[in-house]
């Protein structure tokens, strides 16, 4: 393996194994969502590293728009956390499997 990609894969590997543990240990959902978008960056990130490792110079563009997918899934969640924070007065995963649809 290339000692340039070693160095771009230690961060993502460190980002991943944070957004594990914390989805895994949180009980509120936007710390759960914040581990959740450490998940996807660090995805994000080994995409990029492998695609310029694999294809130099080709599709900058659309490794942008991967950017872009994962706001937007923030955009979403974080609405859907207000709303539940609203009807139910807290964010936390326990209180939101007591509520009844």
């Amino acid at each position: 393996m290339d000692l340039n990609i070693f160095w771009y894969l230690v961060p993502s590997v460190i980002m991943f194994a944070a957004g594990v543990y914390g989805f895994i240990t949180r009980k509120n959902m936007i710390a759960m969502l914040i581990s959740l978008e450490l998940i996807l960056n660090s995805a994000d990130l080994n995409f990029v590293v492998f695609n310029r490792y694999l294809f130099p110079g080709s599709m900058e563009g659309m490794i942008f728009t991967l950017f872009a997918i994962a706001a937007a899934e923030t955009a979403i969640a974080i609405s859907i956390i207000i709303n539940i924070y609203r009807e139910v007065g807290n964010s936390d995963v326990a209180s939101v499997k007591q509520m009844r649809f």
